[in-house]
């Protein structure tokens, strides 16, 4: 049988000396971490601390993979041709973000890139040393191929239920198996399940799929033994089946793209036996996927041993016949077509026919899937998301304003960028609609952001010039035993590609892979001896010297970040099971011993120190909590987490001015953020009607000047939504909530224009308060009474279904109704404002002026506005509400009621009761004993 062929061998860099013991412990160590990494989440960088220990473990193990390189081949390093010099240009990459912190928008994300970009360096010059040695470029191919079976595998286990199987496996060494199911390795969204395996996100899984299905097909074909054939002929139908399940429109999409491009590389013999292998296993995975869909999704409902039995027999029966006809291919077909059109090989050109023609055949394919009723074939929800491939798809639309939105970015940080995280700091400042996205969908422009035009040149130049000289290479030399780079090539390239429209190198592991590949591809490309003479003593020990302090500096680092990172989640966790301020206090000043600027850590602190002074007033916790927050701050000016706990910072100690100035000095930072808007025009309004309470007209006018400016900014936002294309979601809600239409409409009445007021009100009163916007008399007693009350029965009725969705385990739902509680309560207090500065500006008055005139303030206002301090856990304020509120008259319905939540703020807060109040209401009904401590015990 002839030879497969690929490519040409680039002629061996030099000589390297057999393997020693100390060589294959570091070819086997460098595996065993390469398995490690994508069990991980596939180190994915979520910017949350439950993210960051595996990057930074990632880091501290490829650095002392980096090191033991260093030391095994430190007498043989030299500098004489290209390759050798690539070693030293890989450096510039961490560098070029190092430099970036500097101006960097969130020196903690930054840290994050700057850790991420030294174990892809550390990868990348330890496989450049490994490679070059045939046997463990070899074991390593294997290596890989062995873990992309094992991910692939997984998933499938997941996706039939036996997630608690694939939990066991990998538990012992994974965090992210919690209560023995590997977090969301299906997950779930408006399309319905997903398949996800290790990554949690079904794109870039699809990604991954789809560059291991071909390096799948070409170690089919390249193999000589029939096992091998076999092996890797059964994998392409769990392939195929794992990249359908994910339901992604990119990976499905770029496949045939990617697929033409690789088939360039092929002369025309190995182009035939890749498109009949493929389509052999594309054939048989349609045929099966219908039932193995069905079935997932009744598994993943509720588990039964019959049909997860039938689910792996429709998948394993199809693979082994794929293995088999792959294996007839490859035994029978290949050398008979070799023997045909070998001779053909030789001309020029002969090898674009195919791919030409191939086009054709994916264009017809994709209109026969996408335009006709031959997807009926496929399940629903995959056949749906063929249908609606277009680029006036909602998500194809939100990713070109990504994209303009990134550019916006780049024009303001054009030299050195924002730093690593830079678009998940920044991006709602330059955001043209409420969309919520941390990531650019782009890998190249989020690198370009991120280091600018500098680090983003040292990139692309160190990227283009490997894959130029290893084409160049290619199209050069004899091809007999040109297997190996084309293995990685096809890695490198499938990855990137995909990185066009998605976040893939988001996950550190799909960085690895990428440059474990370029490291691959640099061994065998074309390589030239250097002109300029570098093999000099003083270049090569300055270089190591460089590698030996940086490595060993980011080492020194690591265990740091370590340390304070598992003090950080141990404390995340322990805010969910501990009432003790000592016990949760204790891990995170640890963790921000290390790192002081770390903002998870320090806003928990705040947010505990803030706690603890509300129920005690000791002025050392909010002190405490300051410090936490402005040295956090001064490397977080982006983080508005750290930005909120000051502003409640300030109003705990009582400057409302200071508060104020929080939210607008930072407006323009969340330019769609509605609460943020939101608080800002209350925060304005509440101010200007002090100053009208107190006949101060220049503060009035300030206040009521920027509370109308941001009302504007809202309204001008929501006729800008309506502009864009009716196919793009808006993203976020962005609309006048009943807290800003409450403030804008009050302020727009006391400047004359009553009409405006009523209209702002209208907008704005939705979700409940729709009939109490029909009445001929806003703003008098009545109405902010009714508004109270119903804010207090609204927000009680959200939170209730906010504690029902977290019992369920419904986090979202639980949020938004959280969200909606929030606003709720929020108006019912800002009203109960209003009404007291309206109180205080009618007692002004002289006497003879208010003769006849009721208080603003009533009791059953004072009841609600109390619940409604209450619920919100202001325990102080809802005491001193409710106090004012109580009469001597228990018989009064009202007032018992009034009595009962004061007397189960005590309660609940511990604080000493009032016996007098207590005797009273007991006195008047026995039974309130029983009702306080109902309110006294309701989950909050």
């Amino acid at each position: 049988m002839s030879k497969p062929v690929y490519g040409k061998q680039a002629a061996p860099s030099k000589t390297i000396e057999k393997n020693s013991g100390p060589v294959w412990a570091l070819c086997i160590a460098f595996i065993l971490f390469l398995g490690w990494t994508p069990f991980q989440v596939g180190l994915f960088n979520g910017m949350r601390v439950e993210f960051e220990k595996p990057i930074y473990m990632a880091a501290l193990l490829s650095g002392l993979l980096l090191l033991i390189c260093a030391v095994l081949y430190f007498r043989t390093f030299r500098l004489d041709e290209q390759r050798d010099l690539l070693t030293l240009a890989a450096i510039l990459l961490p560098l070029t973000y190092a430099l970036s912190l500097f101006g960097a928008a969130s020196h903690y994300m930054a840290m994050n890139m700057l850790f991420t970009q030294f174990t892809y360096v550390a990868v990348f010059i330890t496989s450049v040393y490994l490679l070059r040695q045939r046997q463990l470029n070899n074991v390593i191919q294997l290596g890989i191929l062995a873990i992309a079976y094992l991910i692939v595998g997984f998933g499938l286990l997941n996706w039939l239920g036996s997630w608690k199987l694939a939990g066991s496996l990998v538990g012992w060494f994974s965090d992210t198996v919690v209560n023995g199911k590997y977090t969301e390795a299906v997950m779930t969204d408006s399309n319905g399940l997903r398949l996800t395996s290790i990554f949690q996100y079904a794109n870039t899984y699809a990604a991954f799929l789809m560059a291991f299905l071909f390096v799948a097909l070409f170690a089919l074909i390249r193999s000589r033994k029939w096992y091998g054939r076999l092996m890797h002929g059964f994998m392409l139908v769990p392939f195929i089946v794992s990249l359908l399940l994910t339901l992604s429109r990119g990976g499905l999409v770029l496949l045939p793209v990617v697929f033409i491009i690789l088939l360039l590389f092929l002369k025309p013999v190995q182009q035939i036996l890749w498109i009949i292998n493929l389509a052999i296993a594309g054939v048989l995975s349609l045929l099966i996927t219908n039932p193995v869909t069905r079935l997932g999704l009744e598994l993943n409902t509720a588990f039964t041993s019959s049909a997860a039995l039938e689910g792996w027999g429709y998948l394993l029966g199809a693979s082994f016949c794929a293995a088999a006809l792959c294996w007839v291919v490859q035994h029978y077909f290949a050398p008979w077509l070799s023997r045909k059109l070998g001779s053909t090989e030789s001309r020029r050109w002969s090898g674009v026919w195919i791919p030409v023609v191939s086009v054709a055949g994916v264009l017809i394919i994709a209109f026969l899937f996408i335009g006709t009723r031959a997807r009926n074939i496929l399940p629903e929800n995959i056949g749906t998301r063929l249908e609606n491939i277009n680029f006036k798809q909602h998500s194809v639309l939100e990713r070109f304003t990504f994209y303009k939105d990134a550019m916006k970015v780049v024009k303001d940080y054009p030299v050195l960028g924002t730093g690593g995280g830079g678009w998940a700091s920044l991006y709602e400042h330059y955001q043209n609609n409420p969309y919520l996205s941390r990531q650019v969908h782009n890998f190249f422009l989020q690198y370009l952001i991120e280091v600018g035009i500098l680090g983003f040149i040292v990139f692309m130049g160190f990227i283009l010039f490997i894959f130029y000289k290893y084409v160049r290479g290619y199209l050069k030399r004899d091809k007999d035993d040109y297997n190996n780079g084309f293995f990685y090539l096809i890695i490198a390239l499938s990855i990137l590609v995909h990185s066009l429209l998605d976040f893939n190198m988001s996950y550190a592991f799909m960085g690895i892979l990428v440059f474990l590949a370029l490291g691959g591809m640099t061994v065998v490309m074309e390589s030239r001896p250097l002109r300029l003479e570098w093999n000099k003593l003083w270049i090569r020990a300055g270089y190591f010297g460089l590698l030996g302090i940086g490595t060993g500096y980011l080492l020194f680092l690591s265990l740091g970040y370590i340390s304070s990172s598992s003090e950080a989640y141990t404390a995340k966790k322990l805010m969910n099971v501990s009432q003790s301020y000592e016990e949760i206090k204790a891990p995170l000043v640890k963790a921000l011993k290390t790192r002081p600027n770390h903002p998870e850590s320090a806003a928990y602190l705040s947010m505990l120190d803030q706690q603890v002074f509300t129920q005690t007033q000791n002025k050392q916790f909010l002190d405490e909590s300051y410090t936490v927050l402005t040295r956090a701050l001064e490397d977080e000016p982006y983080n508005k987490d750290l930005l909120s706990q000051l502003a409640k910072y300030y109003d705990l100690k009582g400057q409302s001015e200071e508060s104020y100035r929080v939210y607008l000095d930072n407006a323009d930072k969340f330019m769609w953020d509605i609460n943020w808007y939101d608080h800002l025009i209350s925060r304005a309004s509440l101010l200007g009607l002090e100053a009208y309470a107190k006949r101060d007209e220049a503060g009035e006018q300030k206040y009521f000047n920027s509370a109308l400016a941001s009302y504007k900014h809202v309204t001008d936002g929501i006729e800008h939504l309506k502009t864009l294309p009716p196919e793009q979601l808006q993203g976020r809600e962005f609309f006048v909530t009943s807290t800003i239409a409450l403030n804008a409409g009050r302020i727009q009445v006391l400047s004359g224009d009553e009409e405006a007021a009523r209209t702002t009100v209208q907008q704005g009163f939705t979700n409940g308060y729709e009939d109490l916007t029909e009445t001929a008399a806003l703003w008098d007693t009545d109405w902010y009474s009714a508004v109270i009350g119903r804010s207090q029965e609204l927000g009680a009725a959200a939170l209730k279904r906010a504690l029902e969705a977290y019992a369920l385990g419904q986090t979202d739902l639980g949020d938004q109704e959280t969200v909606n509680k929030e606003r709720y309560f929020k108006t019912g207090l800002d009203a109960y404002a209003h009404a007291a500065a309206d109180e205080e500006w009618f007692s002004a008055l002289p006497a003879e002026d208010q003769q006849g005139r009721g208080s603003m303030i009533t009791s059953v206002m004072l009841l609600n506005a109390g619940k409604i301090q209450y619920l919100s856990k202001q325990w102080q304020a809802a005491a001193a509400t409710l106090q004012q509120g109580l009469t001597e008259d228990y018989n009064d319905a009202v007032n018992r009621e009034t009595a009962r939540w004061y007397l189960a703020v005590q309660q609940r807060t511990q604080s000493a009761q009032d016996q007098a109040v207590y005797d009273k209401l007991i006195t008047a009904d026995p039974e309130e004993a029983v009702k306080i401590n109902e309110v006294a015990v309701m989950p909050l």
